[in-house]
């Protein structure tokens, strides 16, 4: 950086931050659904075609979730869903003492000013969920984990639907159906 310029370490942080999203997005500026491949299984065209039912049925099916969250990447977004599950794993905790420490941890990351991951959340959101760590229980990041699920139900997943990844992943399985059948 520049010598003898004195910067915070927050500033160098999130510099290092923003580098780092650069560097991925010169190396992987489109996301592709050849990416959401588990093990040797890829999305079947009904898996995907459930994905356009509900939003709920993107995020509950493996190969959807992959697809949705490499979207996200691609949309220098993906702090959203690590929020998002960060809040449904903190929901299941049930050691008091894990709970302030991790409640802690997710308000570090996701919520606080200069959070590196902060989430789009309103004020008085940020305000009352700063409020609920005074006294945490596995509730209190709900009214934040609601927004962020509306912001992406609203937001992202149309986005998703209507990008060139999926649409093309969907013409391309369309294709390999019609092909298999008229083989048979």
């Amino acid at each position: 950086m520049c010598k003898g310029l004195a910067l915070s370490s927050t500033c160098l942080e999130r510099a290092k931050e923003l580098k780092s999203r650069m560097v991925n997005f010169l190396q992987k500026s489109n996301w592709s659904l050849s990416s959401c491949k588990i093990g040797k299984t890829r999305p079947t065209l009904e898996e995907c075609m459930k994905w356009k039912e509900s939003f709920e049925k993107l995020l509950s099916n493996k190969h959807g979730l992959i697809a949705f969250t490499d979207f996200l990447v691609s949309e220098f977004s993906e702090e959203n869903i690590a929020f998002y599950f960060a809040c449904e794993d903190f929901r299941s905790t049930k050691s008091a003492a894990k709970l302030a420490t991790k409640a802690q941890r997710i308000y570090d990351e996701f919520i606080c000013t200069d959070a590196p991951r902060e989430v789009n959340i309103d004020h008085e959101t940020r305000d009352i969920t700063r409020a609920n760590l005074k006294d945490p229980s596995t509730s209190c990041f709900d009214m934040a984990q609601h927004r962020i699920y509306l912001l992406m139900a609203k937001d992202c997943y149309p986005r998703f639907l209507r990008s060139p990844a999926y649409k093309d992943h969907i013409s391309q399985l369309c294709a390999k159906c019609t092909s298999t059948s008229k083989k048979a």
